[in-house]
């Protein structure tokens, strides 16, 4: 935790921030460069260059590393099994419209909220925002999000 001191009117308030910030996280994949190749063609985005992972960038602090799950020996004791992961992101109305349409276009099943709503072909208003989940290459669910306008 970082400390910044605001001065105010004569007043100092102290605001504790964190500075702790999530870089990267592992996608197991059955195949890391397919699956990212598809996971950034939806979401609009790039993959990089392949290495050990099959890295796409979300933003300037994030990325996900796509493993193939027989190449990862944290992974060795599933023996080529995983489970399915959630993956959110907030993304503008532009980016929404855009990944929605290309989830669209690829036929996928989607819908308004996990459990029972899942692939029930909409998308969710709720909470004063746009949200819907669907499925990449290797079944893990991915949900996309706006600010909500309140």
């Amino acid at each position: 935790m970082a400390a910044i001191i605001i001065r105010a009117r004569n007043i100092d308030l102290k605001v504790e921030v964190c500075t702790v910030e999530l870089n990267h996280t592992l996608v197991p994949s059955n195949d890391k460069i397919k699956s990212a190749e598809y996971f950034a063609r939806l979401m609009g985005l790039e993959r990089g260059p392949v290495g050990h992972f099959a890295p796409v960038k979300i933003n300037e602090g994030l990325v996900l590393d796509f493993a193939d799950i027989t190449d990862v020996d944290l992974w060795a004791p599933e023996k080529g099994h995983f489970a399915r992961q959630h993956y959110a992101f907030k993304v503008s109305d532009d980016e929404f419209d855009s990944i929605f349409g290309r989830v669209q276009a690829e036929g996928l099943r989607y819908g308004s909220a996990p459990g029972p709503e899942l692939y029930n072909m909409k998308i969710s208003t709720a909470r004063g925002n746009r949200r819907v989940y669907f499925d990449e290459l290797n079944g893990h669910s991915i949900e996309i999000f706006t600010q909500p306008s309140i």
